[in-house]
């Protein structure tokens, strides 16, 4: 326990560090800065900076970098030496509050969907004082925000920095409604599950789908899958196990709150779960803990995979965002209290979710929209593209009885009626989860399921936190106008004709059925399956009049974001396609053709030895080998040709759509073919590990 104490925050210049490494008026500021989101005086940084080197100095740091999260979706850091010349010839270590506060990434290379030319370099980063400093590996890491010599966001930070703005700013105005003077701000938190797989290093190397693409473009279920269950939550491999030790460790070097790891449903699948936190902190703690996954298990001989769908056949991996919202008061918004106003302020809040899940359902759906994300949603391990909400029985029941202003009988009958009578007291959880859910309530929080593990979870949250803010502000509009007296009728009213209207996007049911596919057009919910089919709702009227409204996003900033999202696909498209073709021509045909050949002359010997004798099993298995790669070179070739047809598309949404209706089905083609060749060829002969090796031999 001391040990894990004493690691824990090392490597952080975090609230206990600034408190004894500042001067005392120097941390006064800068934690005004951190807890209101006041500016920052910058005459205080050149203080923040000379501390925050000198405690890096101390743990061996010699470089810092201003550590940003650009539209690659992954993290981006250049490294600046704190060495500075003297005149006698010598050096001494500096650090400027210049420095600190903003660095000049060249910025030509990072997508920005037309925001800016190529040949327009300069980009500008900005620390973010609100996330706090780490070292990794002897660099002092500062958390900041991207933008483009016009100021354009170029991150996924400074957006959802602007989301954390607005929704604390429309909850602020409903809480006063409320009573609640004492309450300074809001907070968003966000705890995020991360699944993962790991793959014996040796079998990921001869895997050219792995390398390139992430996932396996080919590959037969071996006899055993999943269908067991014996993997799910049991006992953890030696090997793993020693790899999720040294993870917690990294982890908790950097203030990351690793909480629980466990298997997870298919074999070579895990996952971590950390505390919930802020939701500016969840986001880039989760971008580190993705990165020093795949660091920590190249230690240990192996490969961390983030794909969603890494294996077909067996669950692919999702990141479970699980969202709140609290006050600087310690009071989560999303917890049933015990008292009339305590409740009647929940079913607000509660209500204002639910009306942004429905009003927005399309901008969730795309904050979940990738190509490798597209093969998992709807499959048996994770929601279905169609967005609902999960409630629960008791607290459904509970959103009937006020809006029909009837009684409720699940602890004794009474007409529910907000702002008069005490809610029913129900305990969290007090139904079963409901796994096939995209946006699930589990007590005092939701839980997004939709989200795919290789994504930031900056693009949900950004999504969450505007919508809701638009509904906070639509009933605070309301609600402002109406005299204390009669507050209490018109808050009923409000949240009567929310339930009613915006009902239809809570289902408690299987969200695996296609029974509720029907259900949900009958409700008029949207059913986006595919990456193309969701991403044009980005740039509709709508959505861009609420990120504009909430100064969360330019328009301009919007149409480029819904550039880089549909080049994206495009992209992970054409790589994948490619690589299919590459690795057939390469790999599949002239090794199954070697097989082939050598059961010709096996069968050829055989008759020459004794004429007489049968060779009918080598006949037929010659005959299907040849039919099945005829069939597969034949599929081969029409898909090399589509995927070269596909680039001369120049309408990017016309491309993808090409790839979706196109480009896939050819795929799934050549892999059927490929993949009954690999059952039936002799092991020696197929040319890379196969499902077997590479998620049973870690």
């Amino acid at each position: 326990m001391g040990r894990v104490n004493e690691m824990f925050g090392s490597m952080v210049f975090n609230d206990a560090t600034m408190r004894e490494k500042l001067p005392k008026e120097t941390y006064k500021a800068l934690k005004k800065t951190i807890q209101n989101g006041k500016g920052l005086d910058p005459a205080i940084a050149s203080s923040v900076a000379t501390a925050m080197k000198d405690w890096a100095l101390e743990r061996g740091a010699t470089h810092y970098t201003h550590w940003f999260q650009p539209m690659t979706g992954v993290t981006a850091e250049k490294h600046d030496g704190f060495i500075a010349p003297t005149d006698d010839g010598g050096a001494i270590m500096e650090f400027s509050g210049k420095e600190l506060i903003k660095g000049e990434p060249d910025a030509s290379s990072f997508p920005s969907g037309g925001l800016r030319a190529t040949f327009e370099a300069r980009g500008y980063t900005a620390w973010d004082p609100t996330s706090y400093a780490f070292i990794k590996d002897g660099t002092l890491y500062i958390p900041t925000a991207f933008c483009s010599y016009g100021g354009e966001a170029l991150d996924k930070k400074t957006p959802l920095l602007r989301s954390i703005e607005a929704i604390n700013k429309q909850a602020m105005r409903v809480l006063k409604l409320f009573g609640n003077e004492d309450v300074k701000n809001i907070v968003t938190t966000v705890g995020a599950e991360q699944e993962y797989f790991l793959v014996d290093r040796k079998y990921f190397d001869q895997r050219n789908d792995l390398i390139y693409c992430g996932r396996t473009l080919f590959g037969a279920m071996p006899p055993k899958g999943q269908e067991l269950d014996d993997h799910y939550f049991g006992s953890i491999k030696t090997r793993v196990k020693a790899y999720m030790r040294d993870l917690d460790d990294e982890l908790w070097k950097l203030g990351v709150l690793a909480k629980t790891e466990h298997n997870e449903a298919a074999p070579a699948q895990h996952e971590l779960a950390p505390i919930y936190t802020s939701t500016n902190i969840a986001t880039d703690h989760n971008q580190l803990t993705m990165e020093i996954m795949k660091r920590v298990a190249e230690r240990h001989g192996m490969v961390c995979l983030l794909h969603e769908k890494p294996f077909e056949g067996i669950n692919g991996s999702g990141k479970h965002n699980n969202w709140s919202i609290s006050t600087d008061t310690g009071v989560n918004l999303l917890e049933p209290g015990k008292l009339p106003h305590e409740n009647a302020q929940f079913i607000t809040f509660l209500c204002a979710v639910i009306k942004a899940v429905d009003d927005y359902q399309d901008m969730l759906r795309i904050s979940a929209a990738s190509a490798g994300n597209d093969h998992r949603l709807g499959a048996n391990e994770a929601p279905p593209a169609i967005i609902s909400m999960f409630l629960g029985d008791e607290l459904t029941e509970i959103l009937e009885a006020i809006e029909g202003g009837t009684e409720y009988e699940g602890t004794g009958k009474r007409e529910l009626e907000i702002g008069v009578h005490v809610l029913p007291h129900f305990a969290q959880d007090t139904t079963d989860r409901n796994r096939t859910s995209p946006f699930a309530f589990t007590g005092n929080k939701f839980e997004f399921r939709m989200v795919g593990s290789s994504f930031s979870i900056s693009g949900p949250n950004i999504v969450l936190n505007t919508a809701i803010a638009e509904v906070l502000k639509q009933f605070a509009d309301e609600l402002e106008q109406v005299d204390t007296d009669n507050f209490n009728a018109a808050l009923n009213k409000l949240i009567k004709r929310t339930i009613k209207k915006h009902k239809r996007i809570i289902f408690n049911g299987n969200g695996y059925g296609d029974e509720w596919v029907e259900e949900a057009e009958k409700r008029g919910l949207l059913n986006l399956p595919t990456t193309p089919d969701a991403l044009p709702e980005f740039i509709n009227a709508k959505n861009i009049k609420l990120f504009t409204d909430h100064k969360v996003f330019t328009e301009a900033e919007m149409h480029s974001r819904y550039e880089i999202l549909i080049e994206n696909y495009c992209k992970v498209m054409g790589i994948e396609a490619n690589t299919m073709v590459s690795m057939a021509k390469k790999y599949i045909f002239p090794s199954v053709t070697a097989y082939i050949k050598d059961l010709s002359n096996t069968v050829n010997e055989l008759k020459a030895a004794v004429p007489t004798a049968l060779s009918t099993a080598e006949t037929e298995l010659i005959i299907t080998l040849s039919s099945l790669l005829n069939t597969m070179y034949e599929d081969n070739k029409k898909l090399e040709k589509l995927s070269a047809d596909a680039t001369k598309i120049s309408d990017l949404q016309q491309r993808a759509n090409y790839y979706r209706d196109n480009i896939i089905p050819y795929m799934a083609k050549v892999r059927a073919s490929a993949d009954e060749l690999e059952l039936i060829t002799a092991k020696k002969y197929w040319p890379m590990p196969t499902y077997g090796d590479l998620i049973y031999k870690v």
